[in-house]
C-alpha cells in the first residue's frame, strides 16, 4: 500500500535512534534535543537511557521508546515481560521487541504466539512492535512472523535491529504491508540512510522509520 508523502511532515514518520551499546550520555541528550528541534516521532533508545529520555522530552510530543530482548530476541518470554513493565515504569510510550526466531525456525507458532501475545498483555495500552530481523527469515516465515504478530495484537510488524546483516528493502516493507493489511503499523528500520532511502520505504508501504540519520534526512 504505497503512500503519497508530505514532505513537511516527513519528521513524523521518523523514530530518531540511537541503540548502540557504547552511546553515551551526551549523544542520547544531543538525540533528544534533535528530536524536540526537527519534531520527530520518537526517541529509540535502550532501557538504561529511558530514565534521562523521559526527563527530557517531557510536556513534548515526542515519544520515547525502546527496545526489549534486544538484539536476538531470544531471551524466555518472562524475561520479556518484566523489560516491558521496567521500560513502562521507566516512562516508554512504545515497545519494540524481538521476535523470537528461533521458534520460527522450529515451526513452533503457538509458542511465538504466546510470546508476543504475553509482552502485548503486559503491556496494556502501550502499542508494541514486533521486530522481525527479515534478513534472517525466508519469505515464507516472514509471512508467518507477520500473521502470528498480527494475529496477537501488535501495533506494528518492524523489519530490523540494525544489527544483523542487512536492514530494510522495498520487497520486505511491500510484502509486510500485504500480510497484515492497513489497520497495522510497518516500520522499516535498518540502513536507512538518505532522504531516497526514507521515500522508497514509504512509498512501498511503511508507516513509520527507524533510523539515526535522521537529521540528514529531514533537512533541506
Amino acid at each position: 500500500m504505497a503512500q503519497s508523502v508530505d514532505m513537511k511532515h516527513l519528521s513524523q514518520y521518523i523514530d530518531h535512534t540511537l541503540l548502540r551499546p557504547d552511546a553515551t550520555e551526551p549523544e542520547i541528550a544531543r538525540l533528544c534535543d534533535e528530536a524536540l528541534e526537527y519534531g520527530f516521532m520518537s526517541v529509540c533508545v535502550r532501557q538504561q537511557w529511558l530514565t534521562l529520555v523521559s526527563k527530557r522530552l517531557q510536556g513534548s510530543s515526542v515519544l520515547p521508546i525502546t527496545v526489549i530482548s534486544f538484539p536476538h530476541g531470544d531471551d524466555p518470554t518472562a524475561q520479556k515481560c518484566t523489560e516491558a513493565r521496567k521500560a513502562m515504569d521507566l516512562g516508554a510510550r512504545e515497545i519494540d521487541m524481538v521476535l523470537n526466531r528461533g521458534l520460527v525456525k522450529q515451526k513452533d507458532y503457538a509458542a511465538l504466539y504466546e510470546d508476543i501475545f504475553k509482552v502485548i498483555e503486559v503491556a496494556g495500552s502501550i502499542p508494541v512492535k514486533v521486530i522481525l530481523e527479515t534478513s534472517e527469515l525466508d519469505e515464507h516465515e516472514k509471512v508467518i512472523a507477520c500473521a502470528i504478530a498480527k494475529a496477537a495484537g501488535a501495533c506494528f510488524v518492524k523489519t530490523s535491529t540494525g544489527f544483523s546483516k542487512a536492514g530494510a528493502t522495498e520487497s520486505d516493507i511491500k510484502l509486510m504491508r500485504a500480510v497484515v493489511g492497513s489497520e497495522m503499523g510497518v516500520k522499516a528500520s535498518g540502513g536507512i540512510r538518505t532522504r531516497e532511502d526514507a521515500l522508497r520505504m514509504l512509498q512501498a508501504g511503511a508507516s513509520r522509520l527507524g533510523t539515526s540519520a535522521s537529521v540528514k534526512i529531514v533537512q533541506p
